[in-house]
């Protein structure tokens, strides 16, 4: 079990999941290495974005099964059994975009769901099938795609282990943007995508990451409460001067990233 990185641009990067014979099944080897190179991304200065993806069959059709079956509870319990896959969405503060071509399917779906945008094809297959394997979602699907889609819609598809279509993902607003095409395709509007969000501020975009990520915990009142304390802190920053400087002056903003 592998992965391969290829170079987005100065400003990004590029994540591809590479289980082909497992159609990138997810594994508790696979999230170490995967954290490790989110971690360094996100620690790197000069990335603004990053962009994880699969294969055109496959964005991840789901948890390694071979892994999960001979598990006990203790074992599960006592080991904190896949609490690690969700390090993208509790400590990685870059913006991340799935682009999702075939099967997201239980963990898979999971993963695209922690990401911080979804693309996917017109043919791409979401789903939360674990109900048919005596279990649930454990790595954020039910509370995430419940928030996403709402609890009736979300409730059917847990339960009956129904799949929906990057169609349905569009028109629900699982996904921003449904792709029609192929692979090829999807990456390149995901890629215009991530290097628009790199060429801005880092302390902006992380900023607004975190008070759109905020929207979902918070009431509305103490989101508006918290977005605005952000708001009012960027004017201690260089890149707000250099912003706006820029703008009176038509001419293109130099961003200082501080």
């Amino acid at each position: 079990m592998g992965r391969e990185f290829s170079e987005l641009s100065t400003n990004g990067r590029q994540v591809t999941l590479n289980r082909p014979k497992a159609l990138n099944a997810l594994s508790s080897p696979l999230f170490e290495e995967l954290n490790d190179a989110l971690s360094k991304y996100d620690e790197n200065k000069d990335i603004g974005a990053i962009v994880i993806t699969g294969s055109e069959k496959a964005f991840a059709a789901g948890a390694d099964i071979k892994e999960m079956a001979p598990l006990t509870f203790s074992a599960a319990y006592s080991n904190n059994f896949i609490a690690p896959w969700s390090h993208l969405a509790n400590a990685i503060r870059t913006p991340v975009i799935a682009a999702v071509s075939g099967y997201a399917l239980g963990g898979g779906c999971e993963l695209a769901l922690m990401c911080d945008i979804i693309y996917c094809t017109d043919k791409a297959t979401f789903g939360q099938p674990e109900i048919k394997l005596g279990v649930i979602p454990g790595a954020g699907g039910s509370q995430r795609l419940t928030r996403a889609i709402g609890k009736s819609k979300a409730m059917e598809l847990i339960l009956t282990g129904k799949n929906f279509s990057g169609k349905e993902a569009g028109e629900w607003g699982v996904a921003a943007r449904v792709i029609e095409g192929g692979k090829e395709e999807l990456m390149a509007e995901t890629l215009k995508t991530a290097e628009t969000i790199a060429s801005y501020s880092r302390v902006a975009v992380v900023a607004a990451k975190e008070v759109v990520d905020k929207s979902q915990e918070l009431s509305l009142r103490e989101g508006v409460e918290y977005e605005r304390r952000l708001f009012h802190g960027l004017f201690g920053s260089k890149d707000q001067k250099i912003g706006m400087t820029a703008f009176a002056e038509k001419k293109k903003a130099e961003w200082s990233h501080e």
